[in-house]
């Protein structure tokens, strides 16, 4: 396999990278917050989504009659890594998860009404799967609909948890239980409803890594037929083909390089009982396996684009291979971090004068998230499991 990347997307990152130096701000790039940086959760993220639209960005691989470009997956990872790089937004759920799914299964007026505010980066988008009983098990939701056919409309009853961007969002992509007789595979469906709907009630939830995400509660919420996305009962595939999506652009691989490079140059710098602690072996092992794993992470990531660039649906063992390894891997490296610096890794993360201006306790706290985030580690274990070696379920 050839990993390099040809002249014209090496000036396709260069251009990136221009308009990244031009229009940097702050309050919009911040890699202290690791993969949650990639939300768009304030005005000057917005602001900055919407210059990123104008250069034409938020469509890269759809079809032209819907406003895309019918360019490769390539260039959507090239500007994903380049603004994760930097603790960025990225294109995310409105271009990824929602968009696409709605341009393979959606109706034409969900095409027409949602498909352009995506392109023009007019709306946000929460996704709600998990639930208080089946949190990386998307199968298992027991969020009631039920059908109301005089009105023609579904009732919703019940609850999601871990909602991200709930209390920001314009509208909630959720998946929820239309058929309770069905095999909880082939019952759900997804449904797509405004943030604002008066039956709705968002109570935030504040993580280990000082963000919040969100209990969503469902009282008589009432969605019309129009706004259910693909066929009924499909949900649950539709939802696979999209956590694909997710598991590769969610954790990107830059952000893991930029940490592990801080951490050897505080190696580089640091000496401990006076020596250089360069030379200490057990940490030059350490820093040899992290070196040879985070090249490792970046290489499965490059197979799995390889291969989603061949067509049709992402490839999900390898999705699941990527995201397993990554996020694994990131958390070893934070351990080591705190491991290698000792005591002084405990400072806040953004204390001046503190070891990688305490990028280690924060990375620390983080990334137990990301083995979480867009289904456990044991899920895409049991994933690997059974679709690429062939386990059966019960082993």
């Amino acid at each position: 396999m050839d990993f390099a990347f040809t002249p014209e997307q090496q000036a396709f990152l260069a251009e990136v990278e221009e308009f990244l130096d031009s229009n940097y701000d702050p309050e919009v790039f911040d890699p202290t917050r690791e993969n949650m940086a990639q939300i768009v959760d304030t005005p000057e993220r917005r602001a900055f989504m919407k210059k990123m639209s104008a250069h034409g960005w938020f469509g890269i691989t759809w079809p032209k009659e819907h406003g895309g470009q019918e360019g490769d997956g390539v260039y959507e990872y090239l500007l994903n890594e380049a603004l994760a790089a930097r603790g960025g937004p990225q294109i995310g759920k409105g271009v990824g998860i929602v968009g696409k799914t709605i341009l393979r299964h959606g109706s034409d007026k969900l095409k027409a009404e949602f498909l352009p505010k995506i392109l023009n980066a007019e709306i946000e988008f929460a996704v709600g799967y998990s639930e208080p009983s089946a949190g990386s098990d998307a199968a298992s939701m027991q969020l009631k609909a039920v059908y109301d056919e005089a009105n023609d409309e579904w009732i919703l009853n019940g609850q999601k948890i871990w909602t991200t961007s709930a209390h920001f969002a314009d509208w909630y992509w959720v998946g929820a239980r239309t058929d309770p007789d069905a095999p909880k595979h082939a019952g759900i469906t997804l449904f797509l409803i405004p943030m604002n709907h008066p039956g709705l009630t968002i109570q935030g939830i504040w993580t280990m890594g000082d963000e919040r995400t969100n209990s969503v509660f469902f009282d008589d919420v009432r969605v019309s037929s129009d706004y259910v996305v693909g066929e009924l009962g499909r949900g649950f595939q539709y939802i696979s083909e999209a956590l694909d999506l997710e598991r590769f652009t969610m954790f990107t691989y830059s952000p893991i390089k930029a940490r592990l490079e801080l951490l050897i140059d505080y190696v580089k710098n640091a000496t401990r009982d006076g020596q250089p602690l360069k030379d200490d072996p057990i940490v030059r092992q350490q820093i040899a396996e992290l070196v040879t794993k985070a090249e490792i992470a970046r290489v499965i990531g490059l197979r799995f684009l390889a291969k989603s660039l061949k067509g049709g649906a992402a490839p999900t063992s390898e999705a699941s291979e990527y995201k397993l390894f990554a996020t694994e891997f990131s958390k070893q490296l934070a351990n080591a971090s705190m491991d290698i610096i000792g005591p002084g890794a405990q400072v806040r993360v953004g204390t001046e004068d503190a070891p990688m201006k305490g990028r280690a306790e924060s990375t620390y706290r983080y990334t137990v998230l990301d083995t979480i985030g867009g289904g456990t580690s044991e899920v895409q274990k049991n994933i690997i499991a059974r679709r690429k070696l062939g386990l059966p379920k019960n082993f």
